[in-house]
């Protein structure tokens, strides 16, 4: 059974009072520990600022993608989207889908997430020619469980070997996922971003 699911599937009082490994942040100078990458991608995505929703199956993948609108009032509102797929998939929500970039939020897929950052990775199969810069600051990522590999190494051998024909162009990361307070020479050219993770359990 994957993290995710142990750490979303409802729990006996035994069991929550126990403490989970990663429910103590630890500090980004302390040690590496040999973690599963479903863990270690959990613990970076936070420290990143994003948020985090698990999904048990496609019901509950729509179901949070709704409480995302709601929240954010992004009914009836415009959406950026390059892949026709996504928005035959989410369709019944009266969103206006398009591929201008002057938009409520951007809405994609992704290609892989990366563990030992916490970075979604992503290409032109989901913004065609864009950049991140181009798009709304507020972004809803679509994944699965299957997408997690431990390192970007592991991500761009990942998109070669998926696509030996053409490999796609604009290959890129989102890892900053909320405004830096203060600008300094540690995060000078990164783009931050207000980030919606919406995860399927698909193993």
């Amino acid at each position: 059974m994957s993290l995710f699911r142990r750490l979303f599937s409802r729990k006996s009082k035994s069991d929550q009072t126990s403490k989970s490994p990663i429910a103590d942040d630890r500090s980004k100078y302390m040690p590496e520990v040999n973690l599963p990458i479903d863990e270690q991608f959990m613990i970076n995505f936070k420290r990143n600022g994003g948020k985090f929703l698990y999904c048990d199956n496609e019901s509950e993948l729509q179901e949070s993608f709704d409480n995302i609108l709601l929240e954010n009032d992004w009914y009836e509102k415009k959406v950026c989207c390059f892949e026709p797929s996504l928005e035959s998939k989410f369709q019944g929500y009266n969103l206006e889908f398009t591929q201008h970039t002057t938009t409520d939020f951007y809405f994609a897929t992704c290609e892989y997430l990366i563990a030992d950052t916490g970075a979604i990775l992503i290409c032109s199969n989901q913004l065609s020619e864009k950049k991140l810069s181009e798009l709304s600051d507020n972004i809803v990522i679509v994944s699965s469980t299957s997408q997690l590999v431990g390192n970007i190494s592991e991500g761009l051998k990942g998109i070669k070997e998926k696509n030996k024909n053409a490999i796609p162009s604009n290959i890129t990361t989102i890892k900053n996922f909320e405004p830096q307070k203060e600008k300094d020479f540690l995060s000078y050219g990164s783009i931050s971003k207000n980030l919606y993770l919406l995860l399927l359990e698909d193993l």
